[in-house]
């Protein structure tokens, strides 16, 4: 199956299920994307949703995160000293978004270590969502304006990034009531204390 029949087969499977339904990939040995919310075994992987698309956000396999990590380290630094972010911070919001694999791709089309939208990337002037620098760049500016928006609360801009600014405003400005942005902040605030102790 092409990527571009693939696509289009989920988009058509995941209008089938509400919005609150569990969904799980598996690929084959030939090849073939399964997708169910009802996995047979454990090669099949939860997928979450956001308004990036769907996503798997597990360590993924065979893939040296750790490696990217020290690999990206002094330019995310540099760049959260730039937007006067926290590194741990942005080390953590990386870590959730892609593992550091600067080739990641959701569904919708995000793409990158901050998985950046094509709207996103263009509204921050990153001609290239690919290139690791242009794309930690425009997420790290677009976050930073998220704080600003929020009143530099940290968790309704981690809200905003994973499920939309306007998700956030549209509850009051209060985290949207969605089980996979809760649990994305959940998760994004666990490395930022982590690295907040690990990270000098």
């Amino acid at each position: 199956m092409s990527y571009t029949k693939a696509i289009l087969f989920f988009s058509l499977f995941l209008s089938i299920f509400s919005i609150n339904a569990d969904v799980y990939r598996y690929i084959d040995k030939d090849g073939r994307i399964i997708f169910t919310d009802k996995p047979e075994h454990k090669g099949y992987k939860k997928l979450v949703r956001t308004w990036k698309g769907w996503v798997e956000q597990k360590k993924p396999e065979n893939f040296d995160w750790l490696g990217h990590q020290k690999k990206y380290d002094a330019m995310i630094r540099s760049v959260a000293k730039t937007y006067n972010l926290s590194h741990a911070l942005l080390h953590a919001i990386i870590t959730v978004e892609s593992w550091y694999d600067p080739n990641a791709v959701s569904t919708a089309g995000a793409v990158g270590l901050m998985q950046l939208m094509p709207e996103t990337g263009k509204r921050y002037g990153v001609i290239n969502r690919r290139n690791v620098k242009q794309n930690i760049n425009g997420g790290s500016r677009y976050f930073s304006d998220l704080l600003n928006m929020f009143n530099n609360d940290i968790k309704l801009a981690l809200a905003a990034y994973n499920a939309g600014e306007n998700a956030v405003k549209k509850y009051q400005n209060k985290v949207p009531p969605y089980k996979e942005t809760k649990n994305y902040i959940k998760k994004v605030m666990k490395y930022y204390k982590r690295y907040q102790r690990t990270m000098t």
